[in-house]
């Protein structure tokens, strides 16, 4: 399922969220797990509910466990007004959790770790949309402006995985990304036929974060909104986009 931006999650947090130990969830909360759902947080709701921050088939979602702890309940909450509680505190929240898991992700990095602004973007080594979105960013990359932080899959062709193994490998993976980039159109890097365990793990779980997400093409890029939500842009973006994603030039 493929979106352009992140839609609200319309529960919101107004309290620190909890980690949460998988063992010690509801049984109601474990039943929804099995059938898809992804939990990600819990946060004190209203009316003694203790809410949850999931995933559903890449799509943010906002459960609720009863007081009594034997009920568990799928959808937003609507206050007096019949709009949705809390709705801006928990899209922040929501964008919170997101980015932390894009943190720590298995990145190689394009730009100046100085830079203000910070870009995540899945990317294929033989996607040639990913590779016209690094070539339509140099201008604010080299201004040190934003660091793009590309997220390796491989998933386009059968030797994608290798190249990415390949980047991922290398004693400088930024200057291995920047020189594959660079030589796109003649192949870029060769493909690694045994990856190392490590890489290979690193690459795995970089698919299984692309899952999560929702993310079945690339390039998929995640950028902060101006009021620091997390959105959601598939594909080389264009003029427009870019400034929308990489800030003024």
């Amino acid at each position: 399922m493929l979106f352009k931006t992140i839609p609200p999650l319309l529960l919101a947090l107004s309290l620190p969220v909890h980690a949460l130990a998988a063992p010690a969830r509801p049984a109601p909360i474990q039943a929804l797990e099995r059938q898809g759902y992804q939990i990600l947080d819990s946060f004190p709701g209203p009316g003694g509910l203790t809410g949850y921050a999931a995933l559903y088939l890449g799509r943010p979602q906002t459960l609720y466990l009863t007081p009594d702890r034997k009920q568990a309940i799928v959808g937003q909450l609507s206050d007096a007004n019949g709009e949705p509680w809390n709705a801006p505190l928990l899209n922040k929240q929501f964008s919170q959790v997101m980015w932390r898991q894009l943190e720590a992700s298995h990145w190689v990095a394009d730009g100046d770790a100085r830079a203000p602004r910070v870009v995540y973007a899945f990317t294929d080594p033989n996607c040639p949309f990913c590779n016209r979105f690094w070539q339509d960013a140099r201008p604010w990359v080299q201004a040190g402006k934003v660091q793009i932080r590309h997220i390796l899959v491989g998933v386009i062709k059968a030797d994608s995985p290798g190249k990415a193994a390949a980047i991922l490998a290398a004693v400088d993976p930024a200057a291995t990304l920047n020189r594959h980039e660079r030589q796109h159109a003649s192949g870029g890097v060769a493909p690694l036929a045994k990856p190392p365990a490590a890489v290979s793990a690193k690459l795995a779980a970089n698919h299984q974060l692309m899952e999560r997400f929702g993310v079945f093409a690339t390039p998929v890029i995640f950028y902060p909104d101006p009021k620091g939500d997390l959105q959601k842009i598939q594909g080389a973006p264009n003029a427009e986009r870019l400034l929308r994603i990489l800030g003024p030039r």
